[in-house]
């Protein structure tokens, strides 16, 4: 018989607006302790301290405008948000510093999530959706300096890009960036070459959020659909359907691969976090403690994998955290 799910191991209340973003931080040095970040429909960033399950800080960079992208840059002094207010703002939150110290103006008006990956010390790739309707800007931080702009064939009708994922096949190689668009294809851009390698219809509705293992070559999204698509990377580089696993509940708003490639979580319209297990997406566990969308999902990067944490944030304004499949 199928154990019952469990409860989460703590809830944080407080943001008092409903969660879209949540990215953790907690592979630092002792005694760093582990934080979560979490972005609110009011425009804040709450850092949370996983020890006392209270706010640290409270950014406020982004005009009360909704937060939906929060990404650490080299440990969690060095802080990125992106909000509706059409800004990526960079953070210092060194010393106690809660300022902004630069910012990138998307003139997009989407909730496209910008997608960040380290290329050397101190230097990382952004994706972001740009002002052209279909197009993609990639950008060299902190410089600012841009690396291309990806932009569909003539009469491609791919719409709004909805999600993207910055990746490497391997150790060295070239930048791939995986984009989730508005008519349901996924694409795989070379972002050196700046052309697309393969296009693929995932889904007949928009592509709501994928995400991608590098070392498997195969990548996972979801739509407002009941259908989660998985689909690989051939030798020849050509995006082709893998498998399709059907949904109770139609609706996926976001969805993540844990760091050691072995769950997956999925956050859902239908107030319910799914746990499969990645290898053949087998349905793990259905995790029910919220009475609205859940908008966002995040693993942990808890270096001993006993630690590891799952944070869901729904439109409920509460963060559910869990302790699951942790051995």
């Amino acid at each position: 018989m199928a154990l019952p799910p469990p409860d989460p191991q703590f809830v944080l209340r407080g943001t008092s607006a409903a969660v879209h973003t949540l990215h953790f931080s907690c592979a630092g040095q002792e005694p760093d302790i582990p934080v979560l970040f979490s972005g609110s429909e009011t425009g804040l960033i709450h850092v949370w301290n996983l020890k006392t399950h209270r706010v640290d800080t409270a950014l406020d960079g982004h005009g009360r405008k909704s937060v939906y992208c929060v990404e650490t840059m080299g440990g969690k002094d060095r802080l990125l948000s992106q909000g509706r207010d059409q800004r990526i703002c960079l953070w210092d939150l060194a010393e106690g510093r809660t300022s902004v110290t630069d910012s990138v103006f998307t003139e997009h008006v989407g909730f496209c999530r910008c997608s960040l990956f380290k290329v050397a010390q101190g230097r990382w790739l952004m994706a972001m959706a740009a002002k052209g309707l279909e197009e993609v800007q990639v950008l060299e931080l902190p410089s600012k300096t841009s690396v291309c702009t990806l932009k569909p064939e003539v009469g491609a009708k791919l719409g709004m890009p909805m999600c993207l994922k910055l990746r490497q096949l391997s150790c060295g190689s070239q930048p791939l960036l995986l984009a989730g668009y508005e008519d349901g294809s996924v694409v795989l851009w070379n972002v050196t070459m700046g052309k697309a390698l393969s296009q693929l219809v995932c889904h007949q509705e928009p592509v709501m959020s994928l995400d991608f293992d590098s070392e498997k070559a195969k990548g996972i999204s979801g739509s407002s659909e009941k259908v989660l698509r998985i689909w690989s990377l051939n030798e020849q580089q050509n995006l082709q359907v893998y498998k399709t696993h059907e949904l109770v509940n139609a609706g996926v708003s976001d969805i993540t691969i844990r760091p050691d490639k072995k769950i997956l979580a999925t956050a859902g319209w239908d107030h319910r976090i799914r746990i499969f297990g990645w290898k053949k997406l087998k349905p793990l566990a259905v995790l029910d403690y919220h009475t609205a969308t859940v908008h966002c999902v995040s693993f942990s990067d808890h270096r001993t994998p006993r630690e590891r944490l799952l944070a869901a944030g729904s439109k409920d304004h509460r963060i559910s955290v869990w302790s699951i499949y942790t051995e």
